[in-house]
């Protein structure tokens, strides 16, 4: 059928999904100072927030990746974006400093799921000449993260306490009371709606058939037919020649290959009649529930990717925690960020991010360049990354920590487009979401522990030590892609 108007929506609705990952993620370190301020908390809860958003996001990328294959793509498309959304709102409403970090792991509960499920979703519906747009979904993450600047930029400065003033609940006064620090709710207010609108454009605005890939794979041969025919009414094409006669005409074939009838009598011919034990039910339940897994796990070609994966995946991940964790606190040590305004901090996260909207468009392009496609695009683009990280010694003022932070954070953006769309690619369809889910869990995980177990190696300003491990991370990454079989240019598992 081709690239049609069914496939751009699925593009750009998954691509929202994208940008909402980093929007919210970026929206915690942007509130957090104000949200500490106002309530009083001390510097050694002063992450909580942070470590609940990642457990939250760590939770939903396993749930939601398991669940995208055993009851389909379409309800949990939406429904993530409906949690999130809905907690989003509450992240404001509580005073207590509690309530806001569960409300928030709720948040990152329902967007962790989103880089799985709707990359899943987006190659299950490309064309194969269009499958650079992959890469392309990630674009919407330097664009989420950009967004969420821009408007902590313009609500957060003109709403929040004075930097000198004490939380109230110290009992000075003059104090940061809540109505005078209402910038951070604001933010977290727009960011919830924008959230909502989102799920509508879903769930109402578009109507999204369930993937044939999986309904094949659950064999529903006559829904998933009937998906075809839908989608292709949708884009104004002609209707698909295959049938349901020639998925029988498959199965036909395979059943003539060979078989054998596991239905023995018993007892002189007599089949025993027994009702069956709770161990049956119990392990029958699970198997149909998580059968799916051992196609990935059974199969040699399907478990060594996964492994090699899986080592990219936590090294990447620990890379960028390291550093985005350290990185502030190795700058304030050297007096950097006094100089800077709230505003002035809000406007320096623009110029940061907005460049790697650039990488994800170039990751695209490399997708499909012969010779190099994604496994060297992706040894490359990480090895520099980790280069950008080691350089990031010799930062010493605001411009420098503008540019380095800039450079690195391209490099981090090229490399996680082209990881994130070759993944789905490399795994076929009845497991495609669980191991996309399962490897980006892994990550989260490293990126939770990566900052508590560097921190020993922290020194003040002097602290090569921890861009070292940020860069190492880096390039453990680079040599576990290149470990990697053949490229899947031109290639899909189904």
């Amino acid at each position: 059928m081709g690239m049609g108007k069914y496939q751009w929506f699925i593009f750009y609705l998954c691509g929202f999904g994208y940008f909402l990952d980093l929007c919210w993620a970026q929206a915690g370190g942007l509130v957090g100072s104000a949200i500490i301020q106002e309530l009083g908390i001390g510097t050694d809860h002063a992450g909580d927030l942070s470590t609940a958003f990642n457990t939250g996001l760590t939770l939903g990328a396993f749930t939601w990746g398991l669940l995208v294959d055993i009851v389909g793509r379409r309800w949990c498309f939406n429904i993530t974006c409906l949690i999130a959304s809905v907690f989003g709102f509450l992240v404001a409403t509580p005073s207590s400093y509690g309530a806001i970090c569960f409300y928030y792991l709720l948040v990152g509960f329902g967007v962790g799921g989103n880089i799985p499920i709707d990359a899943t979703i987006t190659i299950e519906f490309l064309p194969k000449n269009h499958r650079w747009l992959l890469a392309a979904l990630s674009t919407f993450q330097p664009l989420g993260t950009v967004f969420a600047s821009i408007i902590a930029f313009c609500v957060i400065p003109s709403h929040s306490c004075g930097a000198d003033l004490p939380s109230c609940n110290t009992g000075e006064t003059p104090c940061c009371t809540k109505d005078s620090n209402i910038g951070w709710r604001y933010t977290m207010i727009i960011l919830g709606g924008i959230t909502f609108l989102i799920f509508l454009l879903r769930f109402v605005a578009f109507r999204f058939r369930e993937s044939p890939k999986y309904l094949l794979s659950k064999g529903h041969d006559a829904k998933a037919l009937d998906v075809l025919y839908s989608v292709a009414h949708f884009n104004q094409r002609p209707q698909p020649t295959l049938s349901i006669d020639d998925f029988r005409a498959l199965e036909f074939e395979d059943d003539s290959i060979g078989s054998y009838n596991s239905d023995v009598p018993i007892n002189g011919g007599q089949h025993e009649a027994r009702p069956p034990a709770v161990r049956e039910v119990l392990i029958g339940g699970f198997s149909q529930v998580f059968g799916h897994l051992r196609g990935l796990f059974k199969d040699k070609r399907n478990a060594y990717l996964f492994t090699v994966l899986g080592v990219a995946y936590i090294a990447d991940f620990w890379s960028f925690s390291v550093v985005g964790y350290f990185l502030p606190l190795i700058l304030r040590d050297k007096g950097v960020d006094a100089e800077q305004s709230t505003a002035d901090t809000y406007r320096s996260y623009v110029w940061i991010y907005l460049p790697g909207v650039t990488a994800t468009l170039v990751a695209a392009r490399f997708m499909e360049i012969p010779r190099v496609g994604r496994k060297w695009s992706m040894v490359v683009s990480a090895g520099l990354m980790g280069v950008s990280l080691a350089l990031y010694q010799l930062v010493d003022s605001i411009p420098a920590n503008i540019a380095f932070n800039a450079m690195e954070y391209w490099f981090q953006s090229l490399y996680n487009a082209l990881l994130y769309a070759y993944t789905p690619e490399t795994f076929a369809a009845p497991f495609r979401g669980s191991a996309c889910g399962m490897l980006s869990t892994l990550g989260r995980i490293a990126s939770i522990i990566a900052p508590i177990a560097s921190t020993h190696v922290y020194n003040g300003s002097h602290s090569p030590g921890v861009l070292w491990l940020g860069a190492g991370g880096a390039w453990i990454s680079m040599f576990a892609i290149a470990l990697l079989p053949g490229d899947t240019r031109g290639k899909q598992a189904f």
